[in-house]
């Protein structure tokens, strides 16, 4: 008895013939390269499709000198980031876009100076073809490594003190003053905040719109305290500004996790929420519906924001320039406001 034959792989020329374009052509659709017409696209992808057509990814990144990947670089130690919510929508956002490419994605941690270190031999010796850098700090050296390397970078966020030509950011200002503005439309008067860690834009930018909020409205902030986006730093918070402002009747905090944090401080003090304290979170995760009660937010398209970075990415790959996008964000109103 014989083995059957193995079935030869299909080439690109037939790929292209399937599809009646050039090979040319059909190389460009692979590559997600730009100037390609819709129509020859999806006749390039058709013929993909029906002939089983596998890219060889060596031989691909020896004719395109690509290395096959794009990294995503998170500013932090503790690889149980990427578990958090918020990170885990950014990285299924950007697995969406990268699932019509070859590119393959990887993830990094880079806050300990083995961390940066690792991401500068990365950035050097151009073994990923683009980066997208997250949760960057004041001052972080990341932010220089990615501009001063020869390497396409797009920021999610702008980094504190620097200007960068391609970046991804959400309304920070604006969700900020909207959750504030709603605040004080329910009648309350004695709004403090809980802050995100001061150093980084997200956390100005938020604080920002919390206070324009209230110098339009004539009032004052009632207590700030600073939060380390975790609920934990969130319970931290919510009993400082209890012990500080025991009048406190509204707190807006700068993420969901610390607003959830907040609700449990205030529920453990005999608070009733929102009777004596109306409590809003910014972010819009899963934790904001299965909170007690469920969590009045801001909205943010935490998805959309790791897809956008991605597509952005994906264009300075090809070579284009394309401009920085601010993302909108919405009131999602529920029980605790």
């Amino acid at each position: 008895m014989t083995d059957e034959p193995t079935r030869r792989r299909p080439t690109l020329d037939e790929v292209a013939e399937r599809a009646g374009v050039s090979r040319t052509a059909a190389s460009r659709v692979l590559n997600n390269a730009p100037h390609v017409s819709r129509d020859k696209r999806e006749a390039v992808q058709r013929a993909i499709r029906e002939l089983g057509y596998v890219p060889n990814p060596t031989a691909r990144a020896l004719a395109t000198q690509q290395a096959g990947a794009v990294a995503l670089i998170v500013a932090g130690d503790d690889p149980a980031v990427f578990a958090d919510p918020f990170f885990g929508q950014v990285v299924a956002g950007a697995t969406t876009v990268l699932e019509e490419t070859d590119l393959h994605l990887m993830l990094c941690l880079a806050t300990s100076a083995r961390g940066q270190l690792r991401v500068q031999q990365l950035l050097h010796t151009r073994a990923v073809d683009g980066v997208m850098l997250m949760a960057l700090r004041e001052g972080d050296p990341l932010t220089r490594l990615a501009l001063d390397a020869d390497i396409p970078a797009v920021f999610g966020g702008r980094p504190l003190g620097q200007d960068v030509p391609s970046f991804v950011d959400v309304d920070n200002v604006g969700g900020a003053r909207a959750a504030t503005e709603y605040l004080i439309s329910q009648g309350r008067t004695r709004i403090a905040m809980i802050t995100g860690p001061l150093d980084t834009d997200v956390s100005r930018a938020r604080h920002r719109g919390y206070r324009e909020a209230l110098t339009l409205a004539g009032l004052t902030p009632h207590g700030e305290e600073p939060g380390d986006f975790t609920e934990l730093g969130g319970i931290t918070a919510m009993d400082a500004l209890l012990a500080r402002h025991p009048d406190t009747d509204a707190v807006f905090a700068a993420n969901d996790n610390m607003a959830a944090g907040a609700l449990r401080a205030l529920r453990r003090a005999g608070r009733t929420v929102p009777g004596d304290t109306a409590v809003i979170g910014f972010d819009d995760l899963p934790v904001a519906e299965v909170s007690d009660p469920p969590l009045t937010t801001i909205h943010q398209p935490i998805q959309a924001l790791g897809q956008e970075m991605t597509r952005m990415l994906l264009a300075l790959v090809a070579g284009g320039s394309p401009s920085p996008l601010l993302l909108p964000t919405r009131l999602v109103r529920r029980e605790s406001a």
